[in-house]
């Protein structure tokens, strides 16, 4: 690990003017900057320790939301009475994420910027060319072993998957980020990778997540995260989906519904191809299996992760039809 600087921020503004230096990274929980450090992917020169910032953990609702301060630990908001009442399908993305340890440690900013698996951008050592970690250097992901690789939003420059389990919930029910001076719609603050695909984030330098906001509905309270992986613990989502869904007063018909995957695509991945085809239609079996299709729709494969575009339109049916059956 390279030799860096310490300094611990007297305040918000302090910290946001000290990340206004490329060469300075935020520590909150330290779950992945530290672990980007360890690997050699994270060089900074000076670390800015934001963890005891008060005022930024608090968790708060009201009738139109729920706002989450960014130094919120994942397991508190997971645990939450109410976020499991008004947002179960945030709770379930919180509590299927990560390890225990980690989810006592790491916070709601820190899960948002965190970074890709790809074994390739995080091994520099061995592998040197990778255009997330190196721009222009290639992307020895494309014609390697790509098996938890992304079928949608990739590009010729990068095939990596968002590895996000929250963020997923959060696209599904169009939570806002706040950055202090500014707020993003969440959908807009992850960027597709394009030919920048070092750039993945829409935070500029000397901004920082303050909070997120995540707008209440009928469709967030009757909600599920359903994840498919490899093994039931610690392990990143093969395919997921978080799915929100309002029926009218005859209990069958979709007035509104939500639809996000994850572990398929280089951003979490709103489905509204998914949801168009189903607002308005009666909700049975043929007529959900017919418009999970459209989740991949636009997919491409790259040898290994085929599978993928078959696995996310079941996983997607799946929760559907689950809460469909809550109805």
């Amino acid at each position: 690990m390279k030799a860096f600087s310490y300094l611990r921020a007297g305040s918000v503004d302090e910290a946001r003017q000290a990340a206004a230096s490329s060469a300075a990274m935020l520590l909150a929980g330290g779950t992945t900057l530290l672990d980007l450090a360890k690997c050699g992917v994270a060089e900074p020169e000076t670390v800015v320790d934001i963890s005891h910032l008060a005022g930024l953990d608090a968790i708060s609702f009201t009738d139109q939301g729920v706002t989450i301060g960014a130094l919120a630990k994942m397991s508190r908001v997971a645990d939450d009475a109410n976020i499991k009442a008004q947002f179960p399908a945030i709770s379930q993305a919180l509590s299927l994420a990560a390890s225990a340890q980690i989810r006592n440690m790491a916070t709601i900013g820190g899960n948002l910027l965190q970074r890709t698996r790809c074994p390739y951008f995080r091994d520099p050592a061995t592998f040197s060319a990778c255009n997330k970690r190196a721009p222009g250097s290639g992307c020895t992901a494309i014609g390697g072993v790509t098996r938890n690789h992304a079928v949608l939003g990739t590009s010729d420059a990068c095939i990596a998957t968002n590895p996000g389990d929250l963020a997923v919930a959060l696209v599904a029910f169009d939570a806002v980020v706040h950055l202090g001076t500014r707020e993003v719609a969440i959908d807009d603050f992850f960027l597709l990778p394009g030919t920048t695909p070092e750039r993945e984030h829409a935070i500029e330098p000397g901004e920082m997540i303050t909070a997120i906001t995540v707008p209440a509905s009928a469709a967030a309270r009757r909600s599920i995260y359903l994840k498919v992986r490899d093994r039931q613990s610690y392990e990143f989502a093969a395919a997921s989906a978080a799915v929100g869904l309002e029926l009218e007063a005859d209990g069958r018909t979709i007035r509104d519904i939500r639809v996000a995957l994850g572990g398929v695509a280089t951003k979490p991945w709103r489905a509204r191809a998914v949801e168009n085809a189903l607002k308005g239609q009666r909700l049975n079996a043929a007529t959900v299996k017919r418009a999970s299709q459209l989740a991949v729709q636009g997919a491409v494969y790259h040898g290994g992760n085929h599978y993928k575009i078959a696995l996310a339109p079941r996983v997607v049916e799946r929760a559907i039809l689950t809460m469909g059956e809550m109805a």
